[in-house]
């Protein structure tokens, strides 16, 4: 089929906008009329008329950037390292539109502008246009699937790539620069896992994530949460679990929770302007924790943190102690395609010293007290749950090389992939037993410390959210996170 047969929106002329508000609604008004094209099209085959090929775009920006507007040398974000054309393709622009409009403010203050908005040559996938998911009949199967791609295009995985954002993507001389970490094609597709993976729409998350690998301290998260939306002094306007259930201020709820449990339920605190608290069980493990920092990275939350369990590693370590990671031993195998193990990850000062004052803050304890009870170090990370029953040499002679005083199997990568995606990340763990030293968990003193060190665990992760929301997003965003020619747009 050529392409002049293959039905599209109406053209739009390019747009020159001079100021984010300007930019963010340009880009919004062609984004909807595209998806809104799509969506009638598909309306008119399911009701028989199949017709010909139909194709929406994505909407782009595009930015020139020259010699004369150099960045301060302070900016941590919104500006170019190098003079050049800088292109980037949107979605969603009602979701990202508070990032965007502090973005495009931030480049437009560094370079001058303007910001030319027009339309793409990358087709929208005909599920990506239905933010809420695509609904088809119980009789669609493999065949009606082949008859559909006839007409509409589909996710292609070649559009949906990482190369950006690990620094494999070399255009040739005279092709554009990225504008963005990543393209509307992937940001689509991992909104629509997060809704899959986590149980809840993306529109829910908060800028301020919390991960962990216990299900025992969810339920502490829901229980504060609620009661955190009831109080009218908090903040907080209401509480969503899985399945859409929207807890209120005033009280009443509305939907119902999930029927059945997703593989990563997430939990969410909403403020205003999404700066509440998110809390994702990412289960067991260095895959899950891959799996879901590569699609929650997409939202570009303002920091993430690892609150779980580990092993401690040193005789003087006692159970309930916490371990606040300062670099971490990667054996988890999940990340070296993307980020190779010799690449270091460094300690971000803005979170380790939130994490820090927080556990000060919550404990009570003056900063003697708090080194009794804490300890900074190194936290291996294992793709090996029962490393405990190899022989035990080789393992011992890694972790004591390390210098690690912790470890378990998640932290790591949440970390490692925070670095890789500029997400600002920090990691405080628990200590619930010490194999190398002959203490495991009982049963019953489990639920003791469970009982004990949960609460006051979440409280910490609480008031760490509490620190860095208080923090300018300058200060927060580090410089550490950028590469030597990073794309403007964060």
């Amino acid at each position: 089929m050529d392409g002049s047969s293959i039905a599209r929106a109406a053209s739009e002329p390019p747009v020159m906008c001079h100021d984010a508000t300007a930019t963010v609604e340009a880009l919004d008004r062609l984004y909807r009329s595209q998806i809104e094209f799509l969506q009638s099209r598909f309306r008119v085959y399911e009701g028989g008329d199949h017709g010909g090929r139909a194709r929406a775009v994505y909407p782009m920006a595009r930015l020139v950037v020259d010699e004369d507007h150099a960045p301060l040398p302070s900016a941590t974000f919104g500006f170019a390292d190098q003079p050049g054309v800088y292109e980037g393709t949107f979605t969603r622009i009602d979701l990202f539109r508070g990032h965007l409009l502090k973005q495009f403010a931030r480049i437009i203050e560094n370079h001058g502008g303007p910001i030319e908005v027009r339309l793409s040559e990358t087709p929208i996938p005909l599920p990506f246009a239905f933010p809420d998911g695509m609904i088809v009949g119980d009789g669609f199967d493999a065949a009606a699937m082949t008859h559909l791609k006839r007409h509409f295009d589909m996710p292609a995985l070649a559009l949906m790539d990482d190369r950006i954002v690990n620094g494999e993507l070399a255009p040739e001389p005279g092709e554009p620069l990225p504008l963005a970490l990543f393209t509307a094609p992937r940001v689509d597709y991992s909104l629509h896992r997060l809704r899959h993976y986590c149980g809840t729409g993306p529109d829910a998350f908060q800028n301020f994530v919390l991960f962990t690998n216990y299900q025992v301290y969810v339920d502490g998260f829901v229980q504060r949460a609620e009661a955190l939306v009831r109080d009218p002094d908090s903040g907080y306007t209401a509480f969503v679990e899985p399945g859409g259930r929207v807890l209120r201020k005033d009280g009443t709820a509305v939907g119902v929770p999930a029927s059945r449990a997703p593989q990563m339920p997430a939990y969410h605190l909403i403020r205003d302007d999404h700066q509440g608290v998110t809390m994702v069980n990412i289960g067991v493990g260095p895959s899950n924790a891959k799996t879901i920092t590569d699609h929650v990275a997409v939202l570009r939350p303002n920091a993430w943190v690892m609150l779980g369990h580990c092993a401690g590693l040193r005789n003087t370590q006692r159970l309930g102690d916490y371990v606040l990671a300062h670099a971490y031993h990667r054996d988890d195998h999940v990340l070296d395609d993307d980020l190779p193990v010799w690449v270091p990850i460094p300690a971000l000062a803005e979170v380790q010293v939130s994490l820090e004052q927080a556990v000060a803050d919550v404990t009570g304890l003056d900063p003697v007290g708090v080194k009794r009870i804490m300890r900074t170090g190194t936290v291996a990370s294992t793709d090996n749950r029962n490393w405990e029953l190899r022989e035990q040499h080789e393992p011992d002679r890694a972790l004591s090389l390390s210098r690690a005083i912790a470890l378990d199997m998640e932290s790591a990568t949440v970390a490692a992939n925070g670095f890789r995606f500029r997400v600002p990340y920090g990691t405080l763990l628990c200590v619930s037993d010490k194999p190398l030293h002959g203490e495991l968990k009982l049963p019953g003193m489990a639920d003791d410390f469970y009982r004990r060190q949960v609460a006051q665990h979440l409280d910490i992760g609480f008031r760490t959210m509490e620190l860095l929301r208080a923090l300018p997003p300058e200060q927060l965003h580090s410089r550490k996170l950028r590469s030597f020619n990073e794309v403007p747009l964060q």
